[in-house]
């Protein structure tokens, strides 16, 4: 877990002003959500903070450290997209497993057939990794589907997992339940709240839905 700040956060693109001398500090643990209109910046504010979008003016720190110039990758964050991002032609394991491929595998390690026989200690560390993580969202029995064979609410958990697995320093989820119908986004914010207080890890939520 990691103290976030932001400071004197300005956005512009070309003469439009997107966001002005934002200042904001988020404790280590906290659950902290943005609520706002469509358009008012909360999601580009997001992007800043993961690293995506690069602020006009002003600096993020993560952990007491400055970042504003450090790569996305390095930052050890996840992020959950509106849309899952989740691949369609690899199963629920295998999409969990990618960040972690990109992060702990040699590129010769990530041959198809060569890899594992290369790396078979890190790829048995990250399938039990895979299988922990999937425990906790109880979505165990969904690891060998694809996610067009998943409901929404299922498709959320394994999107969840897929940044869980990394164990980053903070989450950031940007209207990751807005594509859900109302029940189902009613039960997932719970089972949101109730992640939140089992992993105690930061989170960062950006949603217009008060």
């Amino acid at each position: 877990m990691s103290a976030i700040k932001l400071r004197s956060i300005g956005k512009s693109y070309g003469t439009t002003s997107v966001l002005k001398g934002i200042d904001l500090d988020i404790r280590s643990g906290e659950f902290l959500t943005l609520v706002g209109p469509s358009g008012c910046g909360k999601s580009t504010l997001l992007r800043i903070l993961a690293g995506l979008e690069v602020p006009s003016s002003g600096d993020v720190e993560i952990g007491g450290k400055p970042v504003t110039d450090v790569r996305p990758a390095n930052r050890n964050l996840a992020m959950v997209f509106q849309s899952y991002a989740l691949y369609p032609h690899l199963t629920i394991a295998q999409n969990m497993m990618t960040p972690l491929r990109l992060r702990d595998l040699s590129t010769a390690e990530r041959l198809p057939f060569v890899g594992p026989m290369l790396g078979r200690a890190k790829h048995q560390k990250m399938l039990q990794q895979v299988q922990e993580t999937a425990k906790v969202l109880r979505i165990e029995a969904l690891l060998d589907r694809k996610p067009g064979q998943l409901s929404g609410g299922q498709r959320q958990r394994a999107a969840l997992g897929r940044a869980m697995v990394r164990k980053s320093v903070a989450f950031l989820m940007d209207e990751p339940l807005s594509n859900l119908d109302a029940a189902l986004r009613i039960h997932m914010r719970s089972e949101l709240a109730e992640l939140h207080r089992s992993l105690q890890a930061t989170f960062v939520y950006v949603t217009h839905d008060q």
